[in-house]
């Protein structure tokens, strides 16, 4: 009996070119069976799409931004059918078609943020932007309105704004604009100014210089006054954006706005940011209202968090310099800081404390070398030892003791108005026969 025969060469190669041939046509055929339904899908959808649009074609704006026809038929994307519209009008329709456009824009971007995100998508930005910087008041604020609206709750938005040219519309000069388009423009750069905090790149440069002009204009209201210092406080949260907005005046302008209660804890806050940086501190300690500007709003009752804004400046301002201590005991600061220290609220009381905590320890130092044993030099601030300075201290609580009866008329009287007394006469038996806690 013979051996089988080997398979030759040529069979196996011709074998796997079948196997080939076979997988190919079936590939092939697969791919054409799936084509032809993606076909029929495609057209199905464009059907239906001309179905709507034709049911839409004559339908009243108001009717399809509510998504419902005549006859009860509601299609629920008649916003859509709109936004497309609206699109195709902005970039390439007439003037006329343009400014309807936008109002429609605007309207549709008014209702959730999906609507606003698809118009972003649709590219309604650029020809916006483009439209801020034209001639025409009219187009202008209506180009101002709709992006408001885009703004509204998306970062992305915000910043596709800015990208497109935003700032390089803005006016030079706001002589030009009437206060409502003042106002407009200030709140569109408000929403836009919160992107500072983000990890976007806002360049403040353009920025600044209209924020600047709007608060020093007799042509801006209070609101529009009140959205650029809200806009300086939001860039004051930079340390990159102190050297811009120092050198552009505004510490003057912020001085001004704070000593007016309307517009004063929008201003102290942002001189809050500015006054931990070198040269927002320099810039304050050589203004000539300072600190009895800040003296004055410890002392308005009315407005606790004026005062807890103030207390803090004015303790960064004290911290390790004599000159500006000096210069804010002259100004009457003893009496203030212990009325606040008695009925202010919680955190101006500590800051008040702490601040006459510092200017017992420096009398006391001063007092030392005429009373008792001397000591040698002691850090600013750190606590003194009450047996190496037991007549300092007497004479300093008698000091106090004489302050708090001397104003204990009007103190008690308030302290009556806010039902507090009794915090009052603990704090005052504390005050004169302890050292102050902060």
């Amino acid at each position: 009996m013979s051996a089988p025969r080997a398979p030759k060469r040529s069979d196996s190669l011709n074998n796997l070119f079948f196997a080939c041939t076979k997988l190919r046509f079936f590939t092939r055929m697969r791919r054409f069976l799936r084509l032809r339904a993606t076909g029929r899908q495609r057209k199905t959808l464009e059907k239906k799409q001309e179905k709507v649009m034709d049911a839409y074609r004559e339908v009243k704006i108001e009717d399809c931004m509510s998504g419902k026809l005549e006859g009860g038929r509601d299609y629920g994307d008649g916003w859509v059918v709109v936004l497309h519209r609206s699109v195709k009008k902005l970039h390439f329709g007439s003037w006329e078609e343009k400014e309807a456009a936008v109002e429609e824009i605007q309207k549709l971007a008014g209702e959730d943020l999906k609507r606003r995100k698809t118009m972003v998508e649709l590219g309604v930005i650029p020809p916006l932007v483009t439209m801020v910087g034209s001639e025409v008041v009219a187009r202008r604020r209506m180009a101002v309105r709709a992006l408001i609206e885009l703004a509204k709750g998306s970062f992305a938005n915000k910043a596709l704004i800015v990208e497109a040219g935003f700032f390089s519309k803005l006016p030079e000069k706001i002589d030009v604009l009437d206060e409502t388009h003042i106002q407009e423009l200030a709140h569109l750069i408000l929403s836009i100014s919160a992107l500072a905090n983000s990890q976007f790149s806002l360049k403040s440069a353009r920025m600044i210089p209209f924020v600047v002009s709007t608060l020093e204009s007799s042509s801006s209201n209070i609101d529009a006054k009140k959205s650029c210092l809200s806009i300086l406080y939001n860039l004051s949260s930079v340390l990159d954006n102190t050297g811009p907005i120092i050198n552009s005046g505004a510490v003057e302008i912020l001085m001004r706005s704070s000593v007016d209660k309307s517009t004063s804890e929008n201003a102290l806050a942002t001189l809050g940011n500015l006054v931990v940086t070198l040269a927002g501190r320099k810039a304050l300690e050589h203004n000539p209202v300072v600190p009895e500007a800040f003296i004055q709003i410890m002392t308005w009752e009315e407005k606790p968090k004026c005062q807890e804004l103030s207390s803090y400046i004015l303790m960064i301002l004290a911290h390790q310099s004599s000159f500006q201590r000096q210069k804010m005991a002259k100004a009457g600061i003893v009496q203030v800081l212990l009325e606040v220290a008695l009925l202010g609220s919680p955190l101006a009381q500590k800051r008040a404390l702490k601040i006459l905590q510092w200017f017992k320890n420096e009398r006391q130092m001063r007092m030392g070398p005429h009373s008792g044993p001397q000591v040698g030099p002691v850090a600013f601030g750190s606590p003194l030892k009450q047996r190496d300075l037991v007549e300092g201290k007497r004479l300093m609580n008698n000091m106090v003791r004489q302050s708090l009866y001397k104003n204990m008329e009007n103190i008690t009287r308030r302290a009556n108005a806010a039902g507090d007394s009794s915090k009052l006469k603990a704090l005052v038996i504390s005050s004169s026969s302890k050292s102050l806690t902060y």
